[in-house]
């Protein structure tokens, strides 16, 4: 099934995706070789016909990639196309210099003191490719980047360039872009009655089809395919792994990367929560708070439909957006916390991974007293009754360290005491508290869940931490993409980056033991676990963590508060094999309470 069938499967019935058909491909004007694909001579040309366009694209002398920025791979979702599922694009000859990235999609920031109105352009469903020099006829492994963001911000423009070079050019990558906001993720029964939830899920899958057909004329291998995201970009791949109750296989991609997998809570798409964000938004875009309104949503000008968005979503409870994935029935059919459970998910090998403080950017920073602590989790998990919330406090013990908490703001090495529970160099007590409560709930935890359910019948789970200080959300990007910062030092960013392409070209992240400890190392070549990477089991959950030691120490800021990281010289990586189950005082059983919660959450 292809792009043209996606609209039954979000409709009607839940349907496998799968490649595009030879159909399809003639109907969009090209054949199933593509018209870009000549295995007699040369190498794969800048100038790729699709069918229905043509791009013109440009060879970087400096990273030996061709790129092509701002390739159209669906029609516009603006006016009578907004909330609907993707369709294809129109035909069109003229040759698109691909030079410039295509408009970012409309923002919607988090409830934050900082967040302003950021416009886009609804008209935004671009992909770009990076793509290595390559004989005609050979095919390359290909990384599926899925941006971060909230499901709210940022779009598709990261540089691939950097991760592709440190593996010798050995895969292509796709940037993606997908509706955001309101726009990607509005949610009523009407919504589903007259459109589609999850539009911007249907974007993601859509892309996905779009690579299956047409990969292969930029090099690319259609068989060999990894979604790869962060945060939201990392909840996405979790959702896909789930989509269509896990039966749709493989097909369509094969191998996913999730690093800090946002897991914030779903809800049913007709709950009272997204009904009551819908009538929030319609008040905000002038269509009334009640009753009918999606004809009136339809037609207002982009720009009022921006405004609601921006101001719905930056005006709930702290460091959260309004608009998030729903179950929608069809497309996504259980919470996370079930269906992991149950192993019923899609795709073959999974690589996921947590930070070391996942939780301080999303948690105010007014948490001194356990009575603070407390109002803050009714707001966080407004279904929990009072019961519940002390279930959490229980199942997070606070310190008994008679030590002033001011000495304590260190960081934890996992093994403990002192644990993360209580303890980070940017909060102690109950603001520590609350910080893991988030990060476990919401990153940590689903990442847990996400490799146990690639557990047996024929899957794989592997599995990290990326713990170099200091390890907030979303510090770990720059490490993978670039560009790095003066904590990652390059022997650290070679071996993550190395981590990442070995799995995507070889389903392995084990890399060898001269890159693991670095070219530095007294003993470059001793062994190292990294070399040898445990597969994740349900009864032998092991991780690698990476970290560094050594260097030299600076100062850097943290939501106002120092914190205090190291550079070079004296960098030195320092990767341990560690008991997921055990880390952190016993973070797996923590992982086991948040799922007997995530019905309640829900999660």
């Amino acid at each position: 099934m292809g792009v043209r069938r996606i609209v039954s499967l979000v409709a009607c019935a839940i349907l496998p995706l799968s490649v595009l058909t030879q159909d399809t491909a003639a109907s969009t004007g090209t054949t199933a070789s593509g018209a870009a694909l000549d295995a007699s001579r040369g190498a794969y040309p800048l100038l790729v016909d699709l069918g229905y366009g043509v791009y013109n694209g440009a060879h970087n002398s400096t990273t030996q990639l061709n790129v092509w920025k701002g390739i159209r791979f669906a029609a516009s979702t603006s006016g009578a196309n907004r909330w609907k599922a993707p369709r294809p694009p129109g035909g069109n000859r003229t040759v698109v210099q691909a030079a410039t990235f295509g408009p970012k999609c409309p923002q919607s920031p988090p409830s934050v003191p900082t967040a302003r109105f950021n416009p886009g352009d609804e008209d935004c469903l671009f992909l770009n490719v990076y793509a290595p020099i390559l004989p005609r006829g050979k095919r390359v492994p290909v990384m599926i980047w899925i941006h971060p963001g909230g499901y709210g911000l940022l779009d598709g423009t990261q540089d691939m360039s950097e991760i592709i070079n440190a593996n010798n050019n050995g895969f292509l990558a796709v940037s993606i872009q997908y509706r955001l906001g309101a726009f990607g993720f509005l949610s009523s029964a009407e919504v589903k009655s007259k459109g589609v939830v999850n539009a911007g899920l249907l974007d993601q899958a859509f892309a996905f089809d779009w690579v299956q057909t047409h990969i292969s004329k930029f090099g690319g291998d259609p068989a060999k395919v990894t979604i790869a995201g962060e945060s939201a970009g990392a909840g996405s791949v979790m959702l896909h792994a789930m989509a269509g109750k896990g039966t749709l296989g493989s097909r369509v991609w094969q191998n996913g990367i999730a690093a800090s997998p946002y897991g914030p809570s779903q809800y049913n798409y007709d709950d009272a929560r997204p009904t009551q964000r819908y009538y929030d938004f319609g008040v905000k875009a002038g269509c009334g708070s009640s009753g009918a309104i999606f004809d009136c949503l339809v037609s207002k000008d982009t720009l009022t439909l921006q405004y609601a968005s921006s101001n719905v979503s930056s005006s709930g409870t702290y460091a959260t957006w309004a608009f998030l994935p729903v179950t929608d029935g069809t497309f996504i059919t259980a919470l996370p916390s079930v269906q992991l459970n149950q192993r019923r998910v899609n795709g073959r090998r999974m690589l996921v991974a947590n930070n070391a403080n996942e939780g301080p950017l999303f948690v105010p920073a007014t948490i001194v007293t356990l009575d603070n602590l407390i109002a803050w989790l009714h707001l966080e998990f407004p279904n929990l009754s009072g019961a519940q919330i002390q279930q959490i406090i229980d199942a997070y013990p606070s310190s008994s360290s008679p030590a002033d908490p001011s000495t304590l703001r260190i960081e934890t090495n996992g093994r403990g005491p002192p644990y993360a529970i209580n303890v980070s160099q940017v909060a102690t007590g109950q603001q520590q508290r609350a910080n893991n409560i988030l990060a476990e709930a919401t990153f940590v935890c689903p990442s847990y869940w996400m490799a146990t359910a690639f557990t047996g019948m024929e899957k794989t789970a592997y599995h990290y931490q990326y713990s170099d200080p200091f390890a907030a959300h979303r510090a770990d990007v720059t490490a993978y993409v670039g560009p790095a910062t003066p904590n990652q030092g390059p022997e650290f960013t070679l071996a993550i980056r190395k981590i990442w392409g070995n799995f995507i070209m070889n389903n392995n992240p084990s890399i060898p033991n001269p890159v693991a400890n670095g070219a530095s190392s007294p003993h470059p070549g001793a062994s190292n676990p990294a070399s040898r990477w445990p597969e994740w089991t349900r009864v032998n959950s092991q991780l690698i963590n990476l970290n560094e030691t050594g260097g030299v120490p600076y100062q850097a800021a943290f939501g106002g508060v120092p914190v205090t990281q190291y550079m070079n010289p004296g960098l030195r990586n320092n990767f341990t094999q560690e008991n997921a189950h055990q880390w952190e005082l016993n973070r797996g059983q923590r992982c086991d309470f948040w799922k007997m919660m995530g019905p309640d959450v829900p999660h």
